[in-house]
């Protein structure tokens, strides 16, 4: 299986180096160096380009900015290649580019392939790339809620699957039980909302409203409110149009159209376009006389009613007193109602809900407690594998009598779920609390690895941790800061040949200060401050030969032209060419 490979960061303006190329391959790479010549940059880089969080602090003094950029070869078809294909980056021949900037004011900003993206993004991409290991990341471990994540992850599909069901019902019984405690709690208000509604549900239903009504009746009212001042305008319109009875002497308008249309009718044969005219006369004549029919009928068909406008009234202001609590208008008022009457069924159905949703609770405590118990035991079997593959591990680095254990337990609890005949706590990741224990040699109890290991030990433990993650689920750049640290002697030779060993399938960078860790890289780097204190381009370089051997001999005795420190450090590169 081919893996991403970093292969190179270029470091500006960040803590104590000015501008600094480091150049990676694959393999073991030890990164070395005095103590405060910027080894842990390396680290702190690698952190940035994968969406840590970006301190100001970090900016060189005088700087504007600081500037991680990176470049990681990418198999095609790897998650995070289609990662970054989706959030628009570009492959540069094989390899995926990103960069961090972190101003001194605390602004960050970081590109990928070319492309501005947020920060998460490169989070994201940080679980498919690079595995990062240093103190901190130690500490993190020894949280127990972190070793059950460690020991679930081991586990895989075990795990995985009950864990998925068991969350669902967990998540739904959360629904259920909060619901419950609505209902109950809140009783005496929900009881005070059933009265509001049903008050302004029986004044509506009082009413009665019509959609539309209150537009018609509005019209209507308008319409008998004017009714003399109407029938004065349609009679007086009426006789213009089709003339006065009472007036025989008088000119209308179709009176006066029907003498157009005769003057016209003896000469229309003579003139196409006169006898269109004629024509036009005509449908204007027909026109007048049905307007004049319609002014007729409509005047004597309006009456004015003072009972009916009363009554008009009075409908409207029923109405006005539903659309000033319940909705702007009637169709408003309408739709209030009928979203009442539902949440009036609803909360009248409090009773018949408690007992639906308490069946429900029930039955769902009894399908948690099962999944839970389903959980406990891939843990518990995961667990044993899982330890002695550490225990394993520890054997390899110098601990050949320490023995992990880890412990699946429960803390009883009166409000949790049964279990084995017990009430125990429960969670969104099950009933277990996990730890693991350390026997660091026999006769010793097992105890937290917090309180039984050692730093030295502990450094182990992890390393033994990472190896054992390694062989089920392999990252493709492993980073170590000091892992080594407190360890010395017979110790630091093994975990030098075990980092030596996951680096055939991965690629390790190790930030180390022990000579027995580092002779056993493929490749060393050594980082230097110039005489200002700072790291620049030529503080980051590639030692071969007698230079490493030169570098070796510091770290062992920090004398780089002692014969006998020379001897050692030839003896313990040899060792290591051998072994591997």
């Amino acid at each position: 299986m081919v893996l991403s490979v970093l292969e190179e960061m270029r470091i500006r303006s960040l803590g104590v180096i000015d501008d600094a190329v480091v150049e990676l391959s694959p393999g073991f790479t030890a990164v070395t160096g005095e103590t405060g010549a910027g080894k842990t940059m390396v680290v702190t880089s690698l952190g940035l380009l994968l969406g840590g969080r970006a301190d100001p602090a970090l900016v060189r003094i005088g700087a504007k900015s600081a500037v991680v950029e990176g470049r990681v070869a990418v198999p095609a078809g790897a998650a995070a290649a289609l990662r970054a294909e989706e959030a628009g980056a570009e492959l540069d021949d094989g390899a995926l580019l990103i960069s961090r900037t972190v101003s001194a004011e605390g602004r960050s900003r970081a590109h990928l392939g070319g492309r501005s993206v947020p920060v998460g993004v490169l989070s994201e991409l940080a679980d498919d790339l690079v595995a990062v290991h240093g103190q901190s990341d130690q500490q993190g471990l020894l949280k127990p809620a972190r070793q059950r994540g460690a020991l679930d992850r081991y586990a895989g599909d075990a795990v995985s699957g009950p864990l998925d069901k068991y969350t669902a019902a967990y998540r739904r019984l959360r629904a259920v039980s909060a619901e419950l405690d609505e209902i109950t709690t809140r009783a005496r208000e929900r009881a005070q909302e059933a009265d509001m509604l049903r008050f302004g549900l029986d004044e509506v239903a009082a009413v009665e409203p019509r959609t539309g009504e209150d537009v018609e009746l509005a019209a209507e009212a308008e319409r008998l409110g004017h009714a003399e001042a109407l029938a004065s305008a349609a009679t007086a319109a009426h006789a213009a149009l089709a003339g006065n009875p009472e007036d025989p002497e008088g000119v209308d308008a179709s009176t006066l159209v029907a003498g157009a249309h005769r003057a016209l009718e003896t000469v229309r044969s003579h003139d196409p376009a006169l006898a269109a005219l004629a024509e036009r006369i005509g449908e204007i004549g027909i026109l007048l006389a049905d307007v004049a029919g319609e002014l007729a009928g409509y005047a004597d068909d309006l009456d004015a009613d003072p009972l009916r406008l009363a009554a008009v009234e009075e409908r409207r202001a029923a109405l006005t007193q539903l659309t000033r609590k319940y909705g702007e208008d009637v169709g408003a008022v309408l739709a209030w109602a009928e979203a009442g009457a539902a949440r009036l069924a609803e909360l009248e159905g409090d009773d018949d809900r408690l007992g639906d949703l308490t069946a429900e609770r029930d039955a769902l405590r009894g399908e948690l407690a099962g999944l839970a118990r389903e959980l406990t035991e891939a843990r518990v079997e995961t667990a044993a594998r899982f330890a002695a593959a550490v225990t394993e591990e520890l054997a390899s680095l110098a601990m050949p009598h320490a023995r992990v254990t880890i412990d699946v337990r429960q803390t009883d609890d009166p409000e949790g779920v049964e279990f084995d005949g017990r009430t125990v706590a429960y969670g969104p990741s099950g009933v277990d609390e996990v730890e693991l224990l350390l026997a660091p040699h026999p006769g010793a109890p097992p105890r937290p690895i917090a309180k039984g290991a050692s730093g030295g030990e502990l450094s182990r433990v992890m390393l033994a941790v990472e190896v054992v993650f390694a062989g089920t689920d392999p990252v493709p750049t492993y980073l170590f800061d000091e892992v080594d640290a407190g360890v010395g002697g017979k110790a630091a030779v093994e975990i030098g040949r075990r980092l030596a060993k996951l680096a055939k399938s991965a690629q390790v960078v190790v930030v180390t200060h022990l000579p027995q860790v580092a002779a056993f890289a493929d490749r060393q780097l050594l980082v230097e401050k110039t005489h200002d204190g700072t790291v620049t381009r030529s503080g980051v370089q590639v030692l071969e030969g007698e230079d490493r051997v030169r570098e070796l001999s510091r770290m062992l005795a920090g004398q780089e032209d002692s014969e006998t420190a020379r001897a050692h450090a030839e003896e313990l590169l040899a060792a290591a060419r051998a072994d591997g």
